[in-house]
């Protein structure tokens, strides 16, 4: 672990690219030889990440939990099946934050869960809270609420200007997942 003290980085918005900056920083942390941990909430399906993530073991490290989006991509799971996965993914998440094995953790997707209230913010809070002075968080995903921008030591807001989506042009791999 370095002695700098860690920050808490938020990307959040409508527009794309929220999980890609996290990867990204992810990606420039390896190249220091920082330990980097990734925990996806609902993002359960083989992504190009996943793949290139393996490359980088062992100094990264990728869970996926949860059960998919809820409500959308034919989601017909009941509301509480992706709340009891979400607190499963969290609980894990958190056991790791505070276990001292990683210099940078990614909770990819926790804004998204707090958002869609499958966990309450006061996770996200004490998340942040509780997390070890050295260590980097970075939280993503859509609506992050004020009183976690006001939390962050920087947070981003990814504003859609264009998307390929609006020609009908679906998601792309190695692009879009």
């Amino acid at each position: 672990m370095s002695d700098e003290k860690g920050l808490v980085i938020l990307y959040t918005g409508e527009g794309k690219g929220k999980t890609t900056a996290a990867l990204g920083l992810v990606l420039r942390a390896v190249g220091y030889k920082r330990k980097c941990l990734i925990v996806q909430f609902g993002k359960i399906w083989f992504t190009g990440e996943i793949a290139g993530i393996k490359k980088l073991s062992p100094l990264v490290k990728i869970i996926q939990g949860g059960k998919g989006f809820v409500k959308i991509l034919g989601d017909k799971l009941p509301l509480a099946e992706h709340k009891k996965a979400a607190k499963e993914t969290f609980d894990l998440l958190y056991k790791e934050l505070v276990s001292g094995k990683w210099n940078v953790i990614v909770a990819d997707e926790l804004i998204g869960a707090v958002s869609s209230k499958l966990l309450p913010l006061s996770k996200a809070v004490k998340l942040i809270k509780d997390k070890p002075t050295q260590v980097d968080l970075v939280l993503t995903g859509h609506h992050a609420p004020e009183e976690l921008i006001n939390m962050a030591d920087l947070a981003t807001e990814m504003r859609e200007i264009k998307h390929p989506f609006q020609k009908g042009i679906l998601a792309k791999r190695g692009i879009d997942f």
